[in-house]
């Protein structure tokens, strides 16, 4: 009786269905945008006209009459008037919590000189006379030599409070006198992992005034300049310019010195309504002391941080320094430092462990390596855990970021063992300080994006925001497309060019690892990255056709329009979006 009772229901919805109209079928869409230049990152279907929007999601993507058939009494329709629409962009390495606690104090110029610092350091001095500490980041540790920045440098400018400035990556710090005397730092003070992390010192074993690594980040918290309420106020503030820019999705590298507010900080932004953006997060740990308790400690953050917009789900691993600070793990010693090499934070050993230990928990892992030697040995790690059968079920994903300097055999390994290369196109321009520090042979290794993209690599491209280099414009992806296209300072056709000139990189693989392949690393690649029916339906609307813009004016192709999930969340003042 149940069964003939089923078939008549079927034959009965059946003839329903039949007899309505093609308007009255639940077919018809939220939002049309129609009219475009669509550059979908969908190699089945690379361009189109128009997509149509349901519930946050796209239903379908064609010409402008296909997509017409989806239009019903209640859709909202946008014509693009010929702009570009692109997937949304995805930053796939900042800080934007950490980033929040620095977005409002000072940004220096990192591509500016000792001098042009000393003035922007003396204009805020005078423009915030009542605040205790003055705070800020951006200088080029290199542009000061072997010796780096000093405190008599800075106490020239200003002696009757402290200045604390952190340099352009955040693996250095520069105090004044006031400053290290607030820190209690002196010749007496030891130095936590000497030669990594450690205090820069004169002849006579007195600090300079330079901190590095560790000593940097940790002396923020005595300083006593970063509460919750302030950094989820600056984070709200990162996300919105990131929105500016196009990104609807980001990977947090790391909280690092307010890693104890990370979700405190999120959930206030998300509560207050200010999660205009998907995000990835990672837990961070860059000595062997964190690394007994990481993993579990990652888990439990896995578990309780879920969340439709954040999720904290990734194990990152600071394995070793940068150039400028010569703590970047090498195979050869940096020039005028005989013996030094730059130090790994992990051996051999335990990086085999750590990676091992995440792949059982199908933990995806995040790890810093900038040098070749860093480079190499966790390849070691990840091609280990790619050998062991016990193994082959793990979901876990593999990514190594910065990538400054590497061998030819790495290259081939990162396609080999399926590891996504991430790095910022900003850093590629020509580096007139560091190459002092490098062999000429090193110095041509620096980030070979065409031959990676050449060896079958995916490449994810974020902008290590607040560690830029450029301030907040550094979180822009298309100001970084430019550098990724010429190794060149943006808008200067006649920079130097930063070697190999032929690791210079076509528009189409920087859009992918601004957006497929940024996907992909954050395991979100069935969601977001590409325009294709059932994914969400975040975009990006550009003034200029990225294909057809000159190489040295795509700095100058404008945001109209960042659409999160169907929802407009940035919409450039008089443009065509309205």
């Amino acid at each position: 009786m149940k069964k003939y009772q089923s078939i008549v229901t079927t034959i009965l919805l059946t003839l329903f269905l039949l007899s309505c109209t093609k308007s009255e079928l639940p077919k018809s869409a939220d939002l049309i945008l129609f009219n475009g230049v669509v550059y979908t990152v969908n190699e089945q279907q690379p361009w189109a006209e128009a997509v149509a929007i349901k519930n946050g999601n796209i239903i379908a993507v064609g010409s402008t009459k296909e997509i017409q058939q989806w239009r019903g009494e209640n859709t909202k329709q946008q014509d693009l008037t010929g702009k570009m629409l692109l997937p949304g962009f995805i930053d796939s390495h900042a800080h934007p919590v950490m980033g929040g606690a620095y977005v409002r104090s000072l940004s220096l110029d990192s591509f500016a000189t000792p001098k042009h610092w000393f003035n922007q350091i003396s204009d805020y001095a005078k423009q915030n006379p009542k605040m205790k500490v003055l705070f800020g980041y951006g200088f080029l540790a290199s542009a000061f030599g072997s010796q780096g920045p000093t405190s008599a440098m800075l106490d020239k400018i200003v002696d009757d409070r402290p200045v604390y400035l952190m340099d352009e990556g955040f693996h250095g710090a520069w105090a004044n006198t006031e400053a290290m005397k607030l820190l209690g730092v002196n010749k007496e003070t030891t130095d936590p992992e000497p030669g990594f992390s450690y205090y820069k010192r004169d002849q006579q074993g007195n600090p300079t005034g330079y901190l590095l690594e560790g000593t940097a980040t940790a002396a923020i918290d005595k300083l006593d300049i970063i509460t919750a309420d302030s950094v989820a106020q600056g984070t709200s503030d990162v996300i919105d310019i990131m929105n500016s820019f196009g990104i609807t999705a980001v990977f947090d590298a790391g909280a690092l010195d307010v890693d104890a507010l990370q979700l405190t900080v999120l959930d206030k932004i998300s509560k207050q309504g200010n999660m205009t953006i998907r995000m990835v997060a990672s837990h961070m740990i860059g000595t062997s002391e964190a690394a007994k308790d990481a993993l579990a400690i990652a888990i439990q953050k896995r578990a309780i941080s879920k969340h439709d917009m954040y999720h904290i789900n990734t194990l990152k691993i600071m394995n070793d320094g940068t150039i400028e600070g010569k703590t970047a793990g090498m195979f050869e010693d940096y020039q005028g430092e005989p013996g030094n090499k730059g130090v790994n934070v992990f051996s051999q050993k335990q990086m085999n462990t750590l990676i091992s230990q995440a792949s059982h928990e199908n933990m995806d892992v995040h790890i810093h390596a900038l040098g070749e030697r860093a480079i190499s040995e966790t390849l070691n790690a990840i091609e280990l855990v790619r050998s062991d059968a016990d193994h082959d079920s793990s979901s876990s994903r593999y990514t190594i970021c910065h990538i400054q300097v590497m061998t030819d055999d790495d290259i081939k390994r990162f396609a080999q063992l399926n590891v996504i290369a991430q790095s910022t196109p900003l850093w590629a321009s020509y580096d007139e300080f560091g190459k002092a520090f490098v062999s000429d042979d090193q110095f041509n290794r620096y980030f070979r994006f065409n031959s990676l993209k050449e060896a079958g690599v995916k490449m994810s491209f974020g902008s290590d925001f607040p560690a830029t280099g450029a301030g907040t414009l550094g979180m822009s992806p298309i100001f970084n497309m430019e550098i990724g296209r010429t190794r060149q300072t943006p808008d200067q056709e006649n920079a130097p060019i930063q070697p190999g000139k032929n690791e210079r990189i076509d528009i189409a693989t920087l859009i992918k690892g601004y957006t497929l392949d940024g996907a992909y690393q954050l395991h979100m690649e069935d969601k977001i990255g590409s325009l294709e029916v059932g994914k969400k339906a975040d975009f990006v609307v550009l003034d200029k056709n990225l294909f057809e813009v000159d190489k040295y004016e795509i700095h100058e192709v404008q945001v109209l329009q960042t659409i999160l999930g169907g929802k407009t969340i940035y919409r450039q003042a008089e443009s065509l979006a309205k």
